[in-house]
């Protein structure tokens, strides 16, 4: 309790208080403003390089909206598949099936493979370090190869085969699947794990009872979501090592048969459509 010195009477106000509300409204004011350069350096910052890109490669935003109007309308023309197409349907099919069945399967093997390297490479579930560093450069080395590169590698090893296409999906998916694997172990089957191990429970009961139940569902949607990509990048590969629907696409748009092409465009679109509802329809399920 305060009191005056001089005339010993109660001083009931602070005499900070006005002092300290002009002083937050000043840290107030002072964050908004920082708040506010911030964003206009960045902005800033963002119309500089692309005007300096801009005038380096010649290209303007213009170039966009002058030539979309141009280009939807020569797809449309030269693209769009007619009746004659039907004739070619049954090669088309076969020919996306076999893809099909090439990514699916290469995913699958992926997933399996990378399953088992993300056990001994989690820090929950692995044992040694040099195996789990081991483990994370093979997947980061695999996964930061670009697909093409992957492709182009493997057809001057295989030569013009459905293996180069096979083994370019594989790798890949394998390096993406094993980081994504370990961070799902780590982030949901570390109590389990601990309270279990610390129970004396054996490993191998430990992974199926304690680590799969609360990793399963996360796993199939992972691998899930890698098919729909893999059969997707399929197009590509085929395009490159001369397999596959991608292959038969090339062929006909150097062909200048546009309207196969097109066709082929317009099968492989609804078969991706259709994965992806499987998927979500199952995620959604398990999820």
């Amino acid at each position: 309790m305060k009191f005056d010195i001089h005339i010993g009477m109660r001083n009931s106000s602070p005499k900070r208080k006005p002092y300290q509300k002009q002083y937050s409204r000043h840290n107030s004011e002072s964050y908004f403003r920082d708040k506010q350069i911030k964003k206009t350096i960045i902005l800033a910052s963002c119309g500089i390089l692309y005007a300096a890109a801009s005038s380096f490669t010649g290209f303007t935003s213009l170039d966009i909206f002058l030539g979309i109007p141009h280009g939807l309308y020569w797809m449309v023309k030269n693209f769009l598949p007619s009746t004659q197409t039907l004739s070619v349907f049954p090669v088309i099919m076969s020919t996306l099936l076999h893809t099909v069945v090439i990514a699916i399967s290469a995913t699958t093997l992926a997933a399996l493979t990378s399953f088992f390297a993300a056990l001994a490479g989690s820090h929950t579930t692995g044992g040694f370090l040099p195996i789990r560093m081991l483990i994370a450069g093979i997947s980061s080395f695999f996964r930061n190869i670009p697909l093409p590169a992957w492709a182009i590698l493997l057809l001057l090893s295989f030569g013009q085969s459905n293996a180069a296409g096979f083994f370019a999906l594989f790798f890949l998916t394998t390096g993406h699947l094993t980081r994504n694997f370990i961070e799902v172990i780590d982030n949901h089957a570390g109590s389990s794990y601990t309270a279990l191990e610390s129970a004396g429970v054996p490993y191998l009961a430990i992974i199926f009872h304690g680590v799969l139940p609360n990793t399963l569902p996360l796993f199939i949607s992972w691998l899930l979501y890698a098919i729909e990509t893999n059969v997707r990048d399929s197009a590509l590969i085929g395009i490159l090592t001369g397999t596959g629907i991608g292959f038969l696409f090339n062929l006909y748009f150097k062909s200048f048969r546009y309207s196969e092409a097109g066709f082929i465009i317009c099968i492989l679109m609804l078969t991706v459509l259709c994965i992806d509802f499987i998927s979500n329809t199952i995620r959604r399920i398990l999820l």
